[in-house]
């Protein structure tokens, strides 16, 4: 058996999913002023000029779908791929904003993620001279990594984001004593990534996990990844007043609008969770008027991961 799925080709229409028409058509707005964004930020960096000519022109397709919806189709051909250190640039450009752009070791933290071969994958185009990483996914464990620079300035980031009292005795255990059994789940991808290639990315991800139980070359290595505990750092969308009671006129916003629609999965099943305020420029749109670009931190049972990748699959199925 293979230890990757080397490909997957799919004719995609180009929409953010989402659970529901209001946080879809939220979403959809999202999607189009983060793309733009995000592409104007990575032309800013060391990228080849062949490659920022690539992305200008996705920036140019973002900017007209912030006044109509784009109903075309985009045919391309995915490819998973092992990491390794030729992804560094790509890799740091999607994590840029992962800490809410904090200074902190990121380039360290991508040192990590591009050593670990066995478990974790970057999304590319088949064929693509630029080499441009659209995804990458990898499970770190929080013991085994403890020493390094990137690690404990993480763990200080959680913990100084971490404002209720009855979850920061949690998040201080997970840090620490039981460290060794958790894993920190970093899944960052450009916004438009199609969703059908999600349930593949993670299958991928959690089946590398199992397979280094046993392929690892030393007992050490292998223990390593018998994990217990993910923790999920990710951003979502807050009703600005969820805790009053609402108009008529607004009975139909939702509370949380989920960014990546596995948060919402990890959400319910997770043992608790807190959200924190951010720094990042919030989203100035009609839509989004009454929400607030939130950080969320989720804590998530191993064991409640066969039932994630079933939910996943149905839900992007059904979509």
């Amino acid at each position: 058996m293979p230890r990757k799925p080397t490909r997957h080709r799919r004719v995609l229409p180009v929409q953010p999913l989402t659970f529901s028409p209001f946080a879809r058509s939220v979403a959809r707005v999202a999607t189009a002023y983060m793309v733009k964004h995000h592409m104007r930020d990575i032309t800013q960096q060391s990228a080849g000029d062949e490659f920022k000519e690539k992305l200008e022109n996705v920036d140019g397709q973002s900017e007209s779908s912030e006044d109509e919806e784009f109903d075309g189709v985009v045919q391309a051909d995915f490819s998973f791929f092992d990491p390794k250190p030729d992804d560094f640039h790509g890799v740091k450009t999607l994590l840029q904003p992962y800490l809410d752009n904090e200074q902190w070791d990121l380039s360290g933290f991508v040192d990590l993620i591009l050593g670990q071969t066995t478990v974790g994958t970057v999304v590319k185009l088949e064929d693509d001279e630029d080499n441009g990483v659209f995804s990458v996914i990898t499970a770190l464990n929080l013991g085994r990594y403890k020493d390094h620079k990137c690690i404990t300035e993480l763990k200080e980031f959680l913990l100084n984001r971490c404002q209720e009292k009855d979850k920061i005795g949690n998040l201080r255990s997970l840090l620490g004593d039981q460290a060794h059994s958790v894993a920190l789940l970093v899944s960052q991808r450009v916004v438009n990534l199609p969703p059908e290639l999600l349930p593949h990315l993670y299958n991928a991800l959690f089946d590398e996990v199992s397979w280094a139980t046993e392929d690892e070359p030393t007992e050490e290595l292998q223990n390593s990844f018998h994990f217990k505990f993910y923790i999920v750092v990710s951003k979502i969308y807050k009703y600005k007043n969820a805790n009053q009671k609402r108009s008529s006129s607004t009975d139909k916003d939702e509370a949380l609008v989920y960014i990546k629609p596995e948060d919402e999965i990890f959400h319910k099943l997770s043992m608790w969770s807190f959200l924190f305020p951010l720094q990042t420029q919030q989203v100035a749109t009609h839509e989004l008027k009454n929400y607030q670009l939130t950080g969320i931190v989720m804590a998530v049972k191993a064991e409640n991961i066969s039932s994630f990748r079933q939910q996943l699959h149905t839900l992007i199925n059904e979509s």
